[in-house]
């Protein structure tokens, strides 16, 4: 029992040490830094444009929104340390850069599960739009039941001399699975919690996993009837 609870207090220490560690390098790069961060910015914008317009285009042709929302992020410094550490990259502005791909990020919500892989393929068959990487945790849910499809993209940004190309992860989900991950995300980082009460509470997770995917294909089923009225 106390050699684990040594190597627990060991490997925080470690945590804490390469944390401070990277935020010295951080802070005496800072303009560097402060330059690629808004680069991630400029490089969200010109994403979401992309998808607002999709859904513009798509309200005036169908007179509806297959986008219920959009929401953005880019990567804390905390959590950009920790990826650093896990994947053990040089902590530099190329390295981060080169080497982790969803500092930016976009989180598309949609109505219904057919509306994703509907906007996922006008968004990559854009000529500007390179894809990098693709996950499809809902044909492949993650044994946690999560569910949702993951594209890391480069997408070019214009700047005042030169063109250059940004990566953007996109996870597009529905409302449900939106729904599911947020509360999924809350408990997972409950430091509190007992062990069985997180294995019971885990399990009544991947239990509602399943029913809302069984409500995502209702309700889909249910929009596709509606359409041969319209």
């Amino acid at each position: 029992m106390d050699n684990k609870l040594d190597e627990i207090t060991k490997q925080m220490l470690k945590e804490k040490l390469f944390s401070e560690e990277f935020m010295k390098i951080m802070k005496n790069n800072t303009k560097p830094m402060n330059t690629l961060m808004a680069y991630y910015r400029c490089a969200i914008m010109e994403v979401e444009t992309k998808f607002n317009v999709l859904n513009e285009q798509f309200s005036l042709e169908y007179d509806r929104n297959p986008i219920e929302s959009i929401k953005s992020r880019i990567k804390s410094m905390e959590s950009l340390a920790k990826k650093v550490r896990e994947r053990n990259v040089p902590i530099t502005v190329e390295g981060i850069e080169e080497n982790i791909h969803d500092v930016a990020g976009i989180r598309v919500i949609c109505s219904f599960p057919e509306d994703i892989y509907m906007l996922a393929d006008c968004l990559l068959q854009q000529d500007d739009i390179t894809l990098i990487e693709k996950k499809d945790y809902i044909q492949n849910p993650k044994p946690s039941g999560y569910r949702s499809l993951h594209l890391i993209v480069s997408v070019p940004i214009f700047l005042k001399n030169e063109k250059r190309n940004m990566k953007v992860e996109v996870q597009l989900r529905t409302i449900a699975m939106d729904f599911w991950a947020s509360l999924e995300h809350k408990l997972r980082y409950k430091k509190n919690i007992p062990a069985q009460v997180a294995d019971e509470l885990a399990k009544e997770l991947k239990d509602c996993a399943e029913q809302s995917a069984s409500l995502d294909r209702k309700m889909q089923e249910i929009r596709n009837k509606l359409v041969k009225f319209e």
